[in-house]
């Protein structure tokens, strides 16, 4: 019996996808957490041969199996009998949990139906896991040498609620002595095989260990260090952690739940500058990427959504000469955006959006993915251009798009403090 968890998700409404499974990405999470190794999730339906069969295959290769939903008061729910009959034996009624599920229906002012008896109905041998929160209790069992199971309600609310209630059953067996302990390392503006190929060398590692990750144009590196506690972890990520943000360089920007949004907000609080952004294509969303950030107002002036011509050219004050001779989609055009949105709004800093994010309005010349983006400073104005192709659609266009607008200011302020630090050393 190998020493690893299995997360075992019961419930028919899963495999028809009417309900998104949360209840295993936060289990799995609080597993790592506890340096349990996990290696195998499986979701069956309200099913009880083919639930035996998936605890037959779990209980041959876990040590730990961790089941979530079946445990409500109807016919189709049937975890508990289900563990019963596979492990032979008995179902008992506890008179504590029906007192327990008596009394929330009466702090509720609602009738108890006959069927939520069946919910005090539990495996002989079994403890009780309490539900703090709903009716149906868990269990923590140990039904044979060598298997440990627990039990979780479908409802993520009341399986939180009772994960913490669980940890100590972990603990007498033995579990959770050792902890993984993560640090992601987030990086924008580098492809994932470029980083890789940078730090290539660190992926052999073995505690702590790098692994790279990529997704919305953001690549990952994810540290993860076993240990005896977080303070170890952290001692054994620190110098890793130090040696790839070098190797990374202005590509790393933040790490664990930092986001750019996040980071260029730190930045111009920091030093007490403004910023103002005039989008196109991308509608509002890098503004709503801004002010997603508490505090944002101390920093964040306003925006324009200048989708019209009509508006570039009223509210930012974009040349109607520039309109006809360069076109909406330009880089003269984005550079008198943003220059127009900073004079407007008086700000230290504006950044400007326009692009072709599709399906329509493409041309030869100008394909679906084409973007400028233009950040305007007291030491003039800077303008890229990006393509992002057609291929991933509208969405991915305007998200990459704003996502890239905040890179070009958190990279030129990085550059403005490097600087400043330079200077001041060498005086």
């Amino acid at each position: 019996m190998t020493q690893s968890a299995e997360i075992l998700c019961i419930g028919t409404e899963l495999l028809l996808g009417q309900i998104v499974n949360t209840n295993a990405a936060y289990l799995a999470t609080e597993l790592a957490r506890l340096g349990i190794p996990h290696h195998y999730q499986t979701v069956v339906g309200d099913n009880p041969e083919r639930i035996e069969q998936a605890l037959a295959i779990a209980s041959g290769r876990a040590g730990l199996i961790i089941t979530t939903g079946g445990l409500g008061p109807t016919a189709d729910d049937l975890t508990h009998e289900t563990l019963a009959a596979y492990f032979g034996v008995p179902m008992v009624e506890h008179p504590e949990v029906l007192a327990h599920i008596e009394a929330l229906y009466r702090e509720r002012n609602r009738p108890m139906s006959a069927l939520n008896t069946k919910q005090a109905q539990l495996p002989v041998g079994a403890a009780v896991l309490s539900n703090p929160v709903g009716t149906a209790p868990g269990i923590t069992w140990q039904p044979r040498p060598g298997v440990a199971v627990l039990t979780f309600p479908g409802v993520p609310a009341e399986m939180k609620a009772m994960w913490t209630n669980a940890i100590p059953f972990l603990r007498t067996l033995g579990w959770g002595e050792v902890i993984f302990y993560s640090r992601m390392l987030r990086h924008w503006g580098i492809s994932e095989s470029a980083l890789a190929e940078k730090v290539e060398p660190y992926f052999a590692k073995q505690n702590p260990t790098v692994a790279p990750y990529a997704n919305f144009g953001e690549v990952k590196l994810r540290i993860t260090a076993r240990a005896t506690g977080p303070e170890t972890a952290e001692a054994l990520i620190e110098p890793v952690e130090r040696e790839l943000r070098e190797l990374a360089g202005l590509d790393y920007y933040g790490k664990d739940e930092d986001s750019l949004a996040s980071v260029v907000g730190t930045q111009l609080a920091r030093r007490g500058e403004t910023l103002a952004v005039a989008e196109s294509c991308t509608g509002g969303l890098l503004s709503e990427m801004i002010t997603s950030i508490p505090g944002s107002s101390k920093y964040f002036k306003g925006g324009v959504v200048a989708y019209a011509n009509e508006v570039k050219t009223a509210l930012l004050e974009v040349s109607l000469e520039s309109l006809l001779e360069y076109g909406s989609v330009s880089e003269v055009v984005a550079g008198e955006m943003a220059e127009g949105v900073r004079r407007r709004l008086a700000s230290d800093w504006a950044l400007a959006i326009t692009g072709i994010s599709g399906p329509d309005g493409a041309t030869d010349l100008k394909p679906v993915g084409l973007v400028f983006i233009a950040l305007a400073g007291v030491a003039g104005t800077e303008i890229v251009q990006i393509r992002l192709g057609a291929q991933r659609g509208r969405d991915w266009i305007r998200r990459i798009s704003s996502q890239s607008a905040l890179d070009l200011l958190r990279r030129q302020i990085a550059r403005l403090e490097a600087s400043d630090i330079m200077e001041k050393q060498s005086n």
